[in-house]
């Protein structure tokens, strides 16, 4: 099996072509892939296609640790992207791709850098159906009640404001609880975040 491994914020994924593989990708080769002691070890795959309509350089899909699919991820996307254009797929620095979300359009402004429009974030989704109208909620984790932000921006998140505990937090530790939490039916990402001024710094 041929794959590359990039990451985006210490967010890494494990890259292959859908053309490449000779097998189906089923939840257990997922899971097995993505073990971090048996198999390459990442937070998750992105496998691409073509895309059926050419409007599209491609099709991306997003597979979590566990086997279960996501819609969408910016620093995957930001990763398959900058794939696309090493492998190939586009000489173009704006393109479109196709997500489970819908199409994003993002550009490469750099060696390594890409921006990308993600459209309009609601605080309001199906990913977190009690949620009041602001977005806000708690949630508890690791002995601790955590007092959190939903943001949908395609795909949901849990935004947790810390302040200058971010870099000291166990992430493995506390994530795993809020990203399985009943709140969200459908799982959620779970990022931290520091807000010094006009910069945000983020651990996801």
């Amino acid at each position: 099996m041929r794959f590359e491994k990039w990451q985006a914020l210490g967010n890494d994924y494990v890259v292959l072509e859908r053309r490449a593989l000779a097998w189906e990708l089923t939840s257990e080769r997922i899971r097995g892939i993505c073990d971090a002691h048996f198999g390459v070890g990442s937070d998750g795959i992105l496998l691409l296609s073509p895309a059926a309509d050419a409007a599209h350089v491609a099709e991306l899909r997003i597979f979590n640790p566990d086997g279960s699919e996501a819609e969408l991820s910016g620093n995957g996307a930001r990763e398959a992207v900058l794939y696309l254009r090493a492998a190939g797929w586009t000489d173009e620095d704006s393109f479109s791709i196709l997500t489970k979300a819908g199409p994003v359009t993002p550009t490469i402004t750099g060696p390594g850098q890409v921006s990308m429009a993600l459209g309009r974030a609601s605080l309001i989704s199906d990913d977190y159906p009690a949620g009041p109208e602001d977005g806000a909620g708690t949630v508890e984790s690791d002995g601790r009640e955590w007092a959190f932000r939903h943001v949908n921006v395609g795909n949901p998140q849990c935004v947790i404001e810390v302040g200058e505990e971010l870099e000291r937090l166990d992430l493995a530790a506390i994530g795993p609880a809020i990203e399985g939490s009943s709140q969200f039916p459908n799982r959620t990402n779970v990022s931290f975040i520091a807000v010094d001024g006009q910069t945000v710094r983020a651990r996801i």
